[in-house]
């Protein structure tokens, strides 16, 4: 494996640990639901999809033929994480609507 492709596998590896990290911070420090909901599903998706992105890579690299498993697992992560996102908002926006019309009676 050329040097090239060491360091991009390192900074795609590190890029996703510092994202994963930022997103987790996030989770854990942000006041609200909905801002907590944030940091998951945008800096921690990012984090590991160049994760995988840098796993992808590497293999490709050292084995015959590209790697496509990995890119699998990416285009899953990228579709499902929005739209569960949203679902949950949907999800806490229907209960809070709830709660006021109880409070109204």
């Amino acid at each position: 494996m050329s040097i090239v492709t060491e360091f991009t596998v390192s900074a795609l590896i590190l890029l996703g640990a510092v994202f994963a990290l930022l997103g987790s911070v996030g989770l854990a420090r942000l006041p609200d639901f909905f801002t907590r909901l944030h940091g998951p599903t945008k800096a921690t998706t990012l984090g590991v999809g160049a994760m995988v992105l840098a796993s992808a890579l590497y293999f490709s690299a050292t084995q015959p033929g590209f790697s496509l498993h990995e890119i699998t697992v990416m285009v899953f992560l990228f579709i499902t994480a929005p739209v569960t996102a949203h679902l949950l908002a949907k999800a806490a926006l229907h209960r809070r609507g709830a709660k006021r019309r109880e409070e109204l009676k």
